[in-house]
């Protein structure tokens, strides 16, 4: 199949089609014969008086308004450096804005990764191509998913030659699956079709053993416009509604019917999980949106599911409303063995000095979270359930300043990290850019996406509405992708403020969990602890609420 490099060649037209054309006579063969220069620009005369057919229909690119003039705008000294930089503000402030209101997720996440690895991905509009780019950024991804999702399972299948393979088992180590990925990315290349059923069948067997208390997930990066499948796919779309498998799929290509009825059936008629890539960037954004937890479905009442425990089941069988189960985990500690010793790991049967003792069985592992060898304990460490918890109780997006209310602030930098604010004095360039924002905004409509607003706050402050400090662009980017947690609400330690009650407005719970993360970090004598070590102190079992 031919890349996607060629110029773009338009279907001809009943007008464009080839018709037979009289020879011409003599004369005036002799009259065009050393007068080239004429002939050409008759020629030319000719071809521009053929009707054009605009009847045709339109390309989406070629809808797409595309102006330097509404994109770019000149300050007062002609340059043009505050302008981009507004623009790469509205850019970290788009990724911000978001729903925080806090819903119930499963955290303990099942999740298989299926990468198309058919002829399709041999294209060129990704660049270097479809299945290269989509390698790199699964490697990205497999950090990023066990970053935010410590106590999760991830497993990856390739589909090729109308078969499903296995790349990685289902495990939570990602040191693993990046190792064969990068095996994949090295040694193998695209070829044959791919088979959407196959890879669906051997991602049911894979999740068919995982517990009641987690999730099961499967999301599909499909380049094709097709698929060939043994049998009849629908019955594979039950089976997995059945099963309580909720199916994402990022399209490379453009939006096909049985992908979009396969996610919109499999997530309770939710249709924002089929998505089709417009560009690099766009498609990292969605690949990398698949981190966050998905909101539990509302099963119907007195539904047995698989998510449901026997002891939640009432005489006659249906399931009781409002029923929750407790999941038991340990929070071992890190043992170091003398200098001349060495000790086999349960899970690798590999010598070490190191590892983690189950609390259980004492069986040692060498890395956590795992799951005990011996007993089936899950081990974990209390920094990876506080990780895992800011999905549930998200932080609260910051609000824009205007120039009145800084000017009534007493803060000339940001709270953070000291960097000074502008002053609006030596800024009137930056509000005349920002009056010509929006129109620039509204011109460019086409290419974003309207339903999330802009967000850039014209002095460049943000304020949190619980401690009430100022923070910049770029601080206000940290808290809410990385620490999840307010710096000034942190190191508040006069307890909650006063002032109106939707302005302080924050939960229990979240404030707890904060807490608690920060806590961590300090032994009883308050010094500082290394990170595996900070399970120490723990009791050796815990009941840690079922959540999804």
């Amino acid at each position: 199949m031919a890349d996607s490099d060629g110029e773009y060649v338009e279907d001809l037209s009943d007008e464009d089609e080839i018709r037979p054309v009289a020879a011409p006579s003599t004369a005036q063969v002799e009259s065009n014969y050393g007068t080239r220069s004429k002939g050409e620009a008759s020629s030319r005369r000719d071809r521009t008086k053929q009707p054009h057919n605009d009847n045709r229909r339109r390309a989406a690119w070629e809808d797409m308004h595309r102006s330097w003039e509404d994109v770019i705008r000149d300050d007062k000294d002609g340059k043009a450096a505050y302008t981009i930089d507004q623009l790469i503000d509205e850019e970290k402030r788009r990724r911000l804005l978001r729903d925080t209101t806090p819903l119930q997720r499963g955290i303990i996440r099942h999740l298989m990764l299926v990468i198309d690895m058919s002829f399709a991905m041999l294209e060129k509009d990704l660049l270097p191509t479809r299945y290269y780019l989509t390698l790199n950024y699964a490697v990205e991804f497999v950090r990023e998913y066990f970053e935010q999702n410590p106590i999760s399972q991830l497993g990856i299948v390739g589909m090729r030659d109308g078969v499903a393979v296995r790349i990685s088992e289902m495990s939570g180590n990602p040191a693993e699956h990046i190792e064969q990925l990068r095996r994949w990315h090295d040694q193998e290349t695209p070829s044959g079709h791919p088979s959407l059923q196959n890879a669906l069948e051997m991602c049911r067997g894979a999740l068919f053993h995982a517990p009641s208390h987690g999730t099961r997930e499967v999301l599909i990066i499909y380049g094709a416009l097709l698929s060939s499948d043994p049998n009849d796919i629908h019955d594979t779309i039950a089976a997995l509604i059945a099963d309580r498998i909720r199916v994402s799929i990022i399209g490379l290509s453009a939006q096909v019917a049985i992908c979009a009825e396969l996610c919109s059936r499999t997530n309770g008629g939710d249709d924002s999980t089929y998505a089709v890539v417009l560009h690099e960037h766009h498609f990292r954004e969605l690949f990398l949106k698949a981190t966050t937890p998905p909101p539990t479905l509302k099963s119907a009442p007195g539904a047995i599911t698989q998510q449901t425990p026997a002891a939640a089941l009432t005489q006659n069988g249906s399931a009781k409303d409002g029923t929750a189960s407790l999941l038991m985990m340990g929070f071992p500690s890190r043992a170091l063995a003398p200098r001349d010793v060495l000790t086999v790991c349960a899970c690798h049967n590999k010598p070490s000095r190191e590892g983690y003792a189950c609390t259980r069985c004492r069986a040692k592992v060498c890395r956590l979270p795992s799951e005990c060898p011996a007993c089936g304990l899950t081990l974990i460490l209390s920094t990876h359930l506080a990780r895992s918890y800011h999905h549930l109780f998200p932080l609260r997006l910051w609000v824009e300043v205007s120039w009145a209310e800084a000017a009534r602030s007493r803060s000339v930098a940001c709270f953070s990290c000291l960097a000074p604010f502008q002053t609006r004095a030596g800024d009137r360039a930056a509000r005349e850019a920002a009056e010509g924002k929006q129109k620039a905004a509204q011109s460019r409509g086409k290419e974003r996406d309207h339903a999330t607003p802009q967000g850039v706050s014209e002095s460049g402050r943000y304020k949190c509405r619980t401690c009430r400090n100022h923070f910049c662009i770029d601080c206000d980017v940290f808290a809410h992708e990385v620490l999840h947690n307010c710096p000034g609400c942190q190191s508040d330690t006069r307890g909650r403020p006063t002032g109106r009650s939707e302005d302080m407005e924050v939960t229990l719970t979240e404030q707890t969990v904060a807490a608690a993360d920060a806590g961590n970090r300090l032994n009883a004598n308050g010094h500082s602890v290394l990170r595996d070590d900070l399970g120490s102190g723990q009791p050796d079992g815990f009941l840690a609420p079922q959540v999804g």
